[in-house]
């Protein structure tokens, strides 16, 4: 990654139980945050429709959904 994209795309570092199905969900997890922040911005500021902003957002959950489904995150219990 470049500075910019680092500036632009910020990552945290992930605390959590280390598994790599868990590292790859909160990355996505925090992909899903920034996108969600720059729709939010971009509909505050009347660049986006109310509509359009709410479709995106629910298209990203649906995806974070899958991710959560394809990485068998939450299935088993602790």
């Amino acid at each position: 990654m470049t500075d910019r994209d680092q500036f632009i795309f910020p990552r945290n570092r992930y605390y959590g139980d280390f598994k790599p199905e868990n590292v790859v969900f909160n990355a996505n997890l925090q992909e899903f945050a920034q996108r969600v922040n720059y729709i939010c911005n971009l509909e505050t500021s009347g660049k986006l429709p109310p509509d359009e902003a709410y479709e995106a957002i629910k298209d990203l959950w649906k995806q974070l959904k899958a991710s959560k489904k394809e990485l068998n995150i939450g299935d088993t219990p602790s």
